[in-house]
C-alpha cells in the first residue's frame, strides 16, 4: 500500500486559515516555508495514525505569500481562485518516483510526469523534492518523493487522521484509479481507518477528519 504524505488545505487567506486551524484542533500550526516564483507559502501540522502513515504524515496549509512579488502564473492548487479554504488535494509518497510512475502506467493509470519542485524554511534550509501533477479534482493523490531532503514530518506537533473520504458521481472509476497506485480502499460503511473511503456523492469533494486535544475536526 502507498504511504500517505500528505494533505492540502489550500485557502486564499493563510494567516486567517493558519488561526482557525490552531482554534479548531488545538494545535498551533509550524511555518514550513516558502515556495520562490510560485507565490506561495505553507504551514504544516504532523499527522499520525492509521492510512498507512509509516514515518509519519502532515496537514499542508498553503496560501498566498505576501513578501513575494505577483506570479508569472497562477499559484497552485487554485488558490488564486478560492473563495475559502478548501481540502483540494493529498499525496502518497515514493522512494523511486520514476519506477513509480512507470509500475503505475502499467496498471492503465496515468499519474503524469515527475517536476522538480522546492522550498525554504524559516532556518533557510532548501528542501526540494519530486512530484507528479495528480487529478484535477484531488481525489487522485499526487506522488510525491523527497530524495535526500528530510521529511517535514518531523517533529511536528501531531493531529490523529481519523479519516479520509474521496466523493465522486463515478466512485467506481475513483476507486480504479487509486488501486493503480495501490492505495488501499474501502466502500463499506465500517472502513478499516488504514483505508481510503469512496462514496458516490453528486459532486467531487475530498474530506478528512482529524482530531487534535480540542477534538475531532472535519476539513473538506
Amino acid at each position: 500500500m502507498s504511504e500517505l504524505d500528505h494533505l492540502v488545505l489550500a485557502t486564499p487567506r493563510l494567516s486567517e486559515t493558519v488561526e482557525t486551524v490552531a482554534h479548531l484542533t488545538g494545535l498551533e500550526p509550524v511555518e514550513g516555508g516558502r515556495h520562490p516564483g510560485r507565490g506561495t507559502r505553507n504551514f504544516l501540522l504532523g499527522l499520525g495514525v492509521g492510512l498507512g502513515l509509516g514515518h509519519g504524515g502532515y496537514l499542508e496549509i498553503i496560501g498566498p505569500d505576501p513578501d513575494q512579488p505577483e506570479p508569472p502564473s497562477p499559484r497552485p492548487f487554485d488558490v488564486d481562485s478560492l473563495a475559502g479554504p478548501r481540502l483540494v488535494s493529498w499525496a502518497v509518497r515514493v522512494q523511486d518516483i520514476d519506477a513509480a510512475i512507470a509500475a503505475v502506467r502499467a496498471q492503465g493509470f496515468d499519474p503524469g510526469d515527475a517536476s522538480e519542485m522546492s522550498r525554504t524554511t524559516p532556518r533557510g534550509e532548501t528542501l526540494r523534492w519530486r512530484l507528479t501533477a495528480g487529478s484535477p479534482t484531488g481525489l487522485v493523490p499526487f506522488l510525491i518523493d523527497w530524495g535526500d531532503s528530510p521529511h517535514p514530518s518531523f517533529a511536528l506537533p501531531r493531529l490523529n487522521l481519523l479519516r479520509l473520504t474521496a466523493v465522486h458521481p463515478d466512485p467506481d472509476a475513483i476507486s480504479a484509479r487509486l488501486r493503480a497506485i495501490s492505495v488501499d480502499v474501502a466502500e463499506a460503511d465500517d472502513a478499516p481507518r488504514t483505508a481510503v473511503a469512496v462514496r458516490p456523492g453528486i459532486r467531487e469533494m475530498l474530506s478528512a477528519v482529524v482530531e487534535g486535544p480540542k477534538g475531532a475536526v472535519a476539513l473538506f
